[in-house]
């Protein structure tokens, strides 16, 4: 059984005197003002399930609240749940009844469960929030993106190729515990690619590390074949229960994936090491657990494997929005897309927009100009002038300035809510942080400037 929130509030909540004290009972003030963000994460709980059946489980409001809790303080679900059963404060924010000590598994069950579509749609909540009481009005804006890290190791071939070997050996082990008709030969070559692992890893000779390249492909092919072989076998396996017959499927489709992701590893390796090709970036596989990982690389800066983000910041300080998308796309197209998802937030373009160097194009100027937007400044010319941007010298003078403070913003972010680098597994997930980082944040900023109001 899932409520959306608690009927009546407990009398003994209470928040303390300390600084995060008050900044918790502000934002909870301003969620109270804001109902509707628990509609959202109501949706998402209750898409697979009864509502009217069953133990009690946390309302969607204590569910938002800690998810925004482990955010903002940046702590792991077993800190969360260690802080939720000793701290009042932290207690009277996430609204528990006297009793109520959840443990850090149902805490990520049910955190988790918020869609990264839900996330933004808060975020854009929280946004129109802060337009309404006068704290950002959406008509100066700025742009600027950021790179953050997937929780992988820096690949290499050699050490791909091991993965694939390891997880599809340990996936076909397992698969011979269920009822299969017929037994599969599984060889185990785990040692031998280790072994070819650490003389690629401490050779200096290139005969030698090409030697041992070959012989890994040669295992890694083998055991591609073995699970071939396997898959039809694992299939017709005889299960008893629902619960089993999921366990099967959900094996046979990660058995599937990595097989798929490892023939790509050996064809990245045989042309970069064998034929001695230059492989794109968006071919290459990256890690085989979270395959989604982009390479993003940037002139005189170490190459990063995560993630591109670009955020829009307003002259209040919050981020009025922020877009992920797949791949390394040039910041010169993601200039009308952003100023378009600006416009459908408050309704109309911005009169004034600061970029830095990397979106400045004479089409981008003129685009910007054509849908509305007064001045553009962006920090590099580009060969274009100061008044074909912005009015007056005046004018780009404080723009440039402007732009600058979201990178303030975006170090705010790295620093104190994590996104330096995504934990969470998945596409979906990295949304997911990202999002919730972002939506923390922003209820920060709008607590501190009604603290600082009063």
């Amino acid at each position: 059984m899932r409520k959306k929130q608690q009927e009546q509030l407990n009398l003994f909540h209470v928040f303390g005197k300390s600084e995060i004290a008050k900044e918790l009972s502000a934002i909870s003030l301003i969620l109270d003002a804001n109902p509707t963000v628990l509609d959202l994460v109501y949706s998402d709980l209750t898409k697979d399930c009864r509502t009217d059946t069953g133990a009690v489980g946390m309302t969607a409001e204590q569910v938002l609240r800690v998810g925004l809790l482990k955010q903002y303080r940046q702590l792991d679900y077993r800190e969360l749940a260690f802080h939720l059963g000793d701290s009042k404060a932290f207690r009277a924010f996430a609204r528990l009844e006297m009793g109520h000590y959840p443990s850090f598994q149902a805490l990520q069950d049910n955190v988790i469960k918020i869609s990264d579509p839900s996330w933004e749609a808060i975020n854009t909540i929280i946004v129109k929030y802060a337009t309404a009481i006068g704290v950002e009005t959406g008509r100066k804006t700025r742009f600027d993106a950021t790179a953050i890290e997937c929780a992988i190791l820096e690949p290499s071939d050699s050490s791909l190729l091991c993965d694939g070997v390891r997880i599809i050996t340990r996936w076909l082990l397992i698969g011979k515990r269920f009822a299969i008709p017929v037994t599969y030969t599984n060889p185990d070559h785990r040692r031998v690619m280790k072994k070819r692992f650490t003389l690629i890893l401490n050779s200096k000779k290139d005969e030698i590390k090409v030697a041992a390249y070959k012989d890994q492909i040669k295992y890694a092919k083998l055991v591609c074949g073995y699970a071939e072989t396997a898959l039809p076998i694992i299939e017709k396996a005889v299960c008893k229960t629902p619960e089993e017959q999921a366990a099967l499927d959900k094996l046979v489709a990660k058995i599937q994936n990595a097989q798929a992701l490892q023939l790509r590893v050996i064809n990245q390796t045989e042309r970069r090491v064998i034929n001695k090709e230059s492989v794109p970036a968006k071919e290459k596989v990256t890690s085989f657990f979270q395959s989604h990982t982009d390479i993003i690389v940037k002139k005189n800066r170490e190459t990063t494997f995560g993630h591109k983000v670009v955020f829009a910041s307003g002259s209040s300080n919050l981020l009025t929005d922020c877009f992920m998308e797949r791949g390394n796309p040039a910041d010169t197209v993601q200039l009308m897309p952003m100023l378009e998802r600006q416009e459908k937030i408050y309704g109309r373009m911005p009169r004034q927009l600061a970029t830095d160097g990397g979106y400045a194009s004479k089409d981008n100027l003129a685009k910007a100009k054509a849908a509305g937007v007064k001045d553009v400044s962006f920090s590099k010319k580009r060969g274009m002038k100061v008044l074909d941007m912005v009015k007056s010298n005046w004018v780009y003078k404080q723009l440039k300035n402007f732009r600058a403070g979201i990178e303030a913003n975006i170090s705010h972010l790295k620093r104190s809510f994590g996104l330096r680098r995504c934990n969470w597994s998945g596409w979906e997930g990295f949304k997911k942080y990202v999002l919730s980082s972002v939506v923390s944040y922003n209820l920060l900023v709008l607590a501190r400037l009604k603290l600082k109001a009063v």
